[in-house]
């Protein structure tokens, strides 16, 4: 058997946009996925259409264990970490040979597929590669590693990506005189902030301003409004929705002093913080589940 683990992420920038093409900003973060796969006669089917459809991308029949440290539906990119994952302990336990890139790619489709076609590779390459990631396109860069003080909030609500990703699909298509503008600002605050990534203050600025964006869209929902502003009240430089809005979470960057406060004010406003960094790890093997 084979196990291999692949982090979470947040999206500092450009969520939604990155669909169409627009650049995005996303950071691997602490808590991962873990996944062991063992090699079998029958193929034993998982509650995840993200493992099951590894397994018939690659051909192969197998049984899978999975633990995991993210909360799923949140928008911590608990989908692509497991998928990611799953494909690497396959690639391990049957000796396919697939590089870390193929690994990417291979997640990629697969994240696609089951998520009707729009999907983006930002996730799949975070869980991957790791650190911090620049999207432009099919192009991914990684960009110098940042120490952010970082507070994720949970509301709680679960919410589905691909859900989300077709509204804002059916919004465009209705009122692309309205949709597309806010793309172009989208990818203006995140070629923006690239150049800010050491400037916490202004970069919080840039991450405020990319949260009422989404909220044109109409990707917010109470709950994370309610969060955002607990997180801007006790001190945070700047604090948004991350992933695909709806619900699921939103993150604050802080000066280390008052990160305490700010996840308190979180938890204070009947979310779920968690107090994390930067992980500078992609995908990695780990030692057998016994």
């Amino acid at each position: 058997m084979a196990t291999w683990s692949a982090p979470g992420k947040v999206f500092l920038f450009g969520e939604h946009a990155v669909v169409y093409g627009k650049p995005g900003i996303a950071m691997a973060i602490r808590p991962r996925v873990y996944v062991t796969v063992r090699k079998s006669k029958v193929m034993h089917h998982a509650r995840s259409p993200y493992i099951d459809g590894c397994f018939e991308e690659m051909g192969v029949k197998g049984s899978v264990y999975v633990n995991s440290q993210i909360p799923s539906s949140s928008g911590l990119g608990s989908s692509a970490a497991v998928t990611v994952a799953t494909v690497s302990a396959i690639n391990d336990e049957f000796s396919l040979g697939f590089s870390q890139e193929e690994v990417a790619n291979s997640a990629f489709l697969i994240e696609k597929r089951v998520q009707g076609g729009k999907a983006s590779p930002t996730d799949t390459s975070v869980a991957t590669f790791g650190g911090l990631i620049l999207i432009l396109g099919t192009q991914r860069r990684r960009l110098p590693p940042q120490n952010f003080n970082m507070v994720i909030g949970n509301t709680m609500v679960s919410h589905s990506t691909g859900k989300m990703v077709e509204m804002v699909a059916e919004l465009r298509k209705r009122q692309p005189d309205i949709c597309n503008p806010v793309m172009d600002a989208i990818e203006g605050v995140t070629m923006g902030a690239l150049r800010y990534l050491q400037d916490q203050s202004q970069l919080g600025r840039y991450m405020n301003m990319n949260h009422a964006l989404l909220d044109v869209l109409g990707v917010g929902h109470p709950s994370l409004t309610r969060l955002v502003l607990a997180a801007r009240s006790a001190g945070a430089l700047g604090a948004k929705t991350t992933g695909a809005g709806g619900g699921g979470c939103m993150i604050a960057i802080c000066p280390r002093t008052v990160k305490n406060r700010v996840a308190k004010a979180i938890e204070t406003a009947e979310g779920r913080a968690i107090i994390t960094t930067m992980d500078p790890e992609g995908v990695r093997k780990e030692r057998d589940v016994t």
